[in-house]
């Protein structure tokens, strides 16, 4: 008993004692420091309310320099309004008006003849200038007003990542993107604002005992030049070939870096009320899964060699086609190879093969493999609603032909950010890293939170990394439109993918329609980037080497020659 009230009394005194050096501190930053920013207020009363009707914490992009640049702000400026039951002379009041600000006629008097009505708006985001040359006029019953809202200065970059901030109710709050993921800490209590040395004194440590809101700016790793490049292509790519949606995400695989990470169409969230579609404010890249085609073929391959069923090159014979009961499975163009190695199966993107090499480690190992890449399961990433890739028909089914569909990308419908997450192994060294955009939080202007990069798991050894690595720089050197794209000082690793596309909310496939995918990653033995790109529905192209190969290098070239990477050949 005596050991419990001895334990408490001591932990008071500590808190007096911690209580007492915040203070100490604060008041010296107050008092010494900054004083002559608070001197005029001495007399003050502790509390008054707010100067702005809103604020909220700053969102900043990361140049590569290490420079920030805003991408989220908080701009002040006027509203100039009149109470039409006090206004005298109408006629007066508009002469005067309209030699400062540009105001319709009619529409002002139309206001001033609502003598019932008492604010009736006539302009918003009025400079400080011109609002304080309306205020002179002393006019009664017109009026100037401070408001503030919030600005994305570069428009549409990275809307799905951002989101916007709207309202809900009578409040102003995050609604999609890293505004509502992080709403808590970019949110401000203008309630009450204190004034003076010791209420903010006091004001600090009831946040800090109460929590909730943080008062927080953050830094993003976007990196905006690599953003705006990525979402040019993406444009690019939807203009060209009519398609429904694309996307794509760059990303260090070593640590999950974001680099940058788009999908088209998309949105300028400074005028998200005027989008006639809401649909186009939810982020596919984390919200939306889709079966990826081929591009799933070296990770089965990857798995195979780590499991000890296939090396590069084990030879299997290639008769066009797989039997399952009454179920065919063909390759892409229906031909056999004969005998071929397992190198010809990314080669040539033979379903048969992945087909052999899911086989040569059992449908069990290699489900355990699936689900060791992270499939099936959210990334972690900072974003809101990120769902979880659909898997169930190769976790205890004992159908064989889900398994053998599966190892070739179709039948397992996962996310963009998932399936970059889990190709990133294979240029790694076998690690599943979790991705992450955030790359530090700021609270109260002074204190930083750091995102360390985090590795969840080893899932293939890093000899059974090299090899697929090696496999897929053979790809784009001899087999990606006849080694067109091999670059002289880079070696660069990459597969293509052609899948048929489901409509969400459908149990059917669409008649000939499919899903464009593309991944790579370069130097491709000590890779600085991953790049994974897609398009939906595109129109008038069969395959996906046709419609993504060039905008994916030309991304890699931007990105080699941006971040000035040595040559690995």
């Amino acid at each position: 008993m005596k050991d419990g009230f001895k334990a408490r009394t001591r932990i008071i005194y500590f808190m007096i004692f911690l209580t007492g050096i915040i203070m100490t501190t604060r008041l010296f930053f107050l008092q010494v420091v900054n004083n002559e920013q608070y001197k005029n207020e001495a007399n003050k009363q502790h509390f008054s309310p707010a100067a702005k009707n809103f604020d909220r914490g700053s969102i900043f992009f990361t140049e590569k320099s290490g420079r920030v640049i805003s991408a989220a702000v908080v701009k002040n400026a006027y509203q100039i309004y009149m109470n039409p039951k006090v206004l005298e002379d109408s006629e007066d009041a508009y002469v005067k008006l309209s030699k400062i600000v540009s105001v319709n006629k009619t529409d002002f008097m139309a206001k001033a003849a609502k003598k019932n009505n008492t604010y009736k708006i006539i302009m918003h985001k009025v400079d400080k200038d011109k609002a304080l040359a309306v205020d002179a006029l002393n006019i009664k019953g017109l009026e100037i007003k401070s408001e503030s809202w919030r600005y994305y200065p570069a428009g549409k970059l990275a809307s799905h990542v951002l989101g916007f901030v709207g309202y809900k109710g009578d409040s102003l709050v995050g609604r999609y993107g890293l505004e509502l993921a992080y709403e808590k800490k970019l949110k401000r209590d203008l309630d009450k604002k204190p004034v003076n040395s010791f209420a903010e004194i006091f004001y600090g440590i009831k946040k800090i005992v109460a929590g909730g809101l943080e008062n927080a700016d953050i830094t993003l790793t976007l990196e905006p030049t690599a953003q705006s490049m990525l979402e040019k292509k993406l444009e690019e790519i939807l203009e060209k070939y009519k398609g429904k949606m694309s996307g794509g995400i760059i990303m260090e695989p070593s640590t999950g870096k974001i680099v940058a990470m788009a999908a088209k169409p998309d949105f300028d969230p400074n005028f998200y009320s005027k989008e006639e579609n809401i649909g186009v404010f939810i982020n596919p890249l984390v919200e939306s899964v889709f079966e990826m085609g081929s591009i799933v073929k070296p990770l089965t391959m990857a798995a195979a060699i780590d499991g000890g069923g296939v090396r590069p090159d084990t030879m299997y014979t290639d008769n066009g086609f797989v039997k399952y009961g009454s179920a065919i499975i063909k390759n892409y163009d229906g031909k056999a190879r004969g005998k071929v190695d397992m190198q010809e199966v990314l080669s040539s993107s033979l379903n048969t093969g992945a087909v052999f090499a899911m086989q040569s480690i059992g449908k069990e190992k290699f489900s355990e493999y699936i689900r060791n890449y992270g499939m099936g399961n959210r990334t972690g990433i900072e974003l809101p609603n990120e769902v979880s890739g659909k898997i169930s028909n190769i976790i205890d089914n004992n159908r064989e032909l889900e398994y053998a569909t599966a190892s070739f990308g179709q039948g397992i419908a996962i996310t963009p950010m998932e399936m970059t997450v889990a190709l990133a192994s294979l240029a790694n060294g076998g690690k599943i890293v979790k991705p992450y955009l955030v790359d530090k939080i700021t609270i109260d202007g002074f204190r930083d939170k750091k995102t360390q990069p985090e590795v969840i798991r080893q899932v293939i050894s890093k000899e059974a990394s090299e090899d697929i690595s090696r496999m897929l720089v053979k790809v784009v050197d001899d087999a990606l439109l006849g080694g067109k794209y091999k670059m002289e000082n880079y070696t660069v690793a990459a597969k293509t993918g052609t899948a048929q596309y489901m409509e969400a909310g459908s149990k059917n496939y669409a008649e000939e329609e499919y899903l464009h995918t593309f991944f790579g990653y370069a130097p491709a033995f000590e890779a600085k980037f991953i790049v994974f790109l897609f398009v939906a529905k595109p129109q008038g192209v069969l395959y996906a080497s046709h419609t993504l190969t060039e905008p994916f290098m030309d991304i890699t070239k931007f990105l080699l020659n941006y971040y000035e990477v040595p040559p690995d050949r």
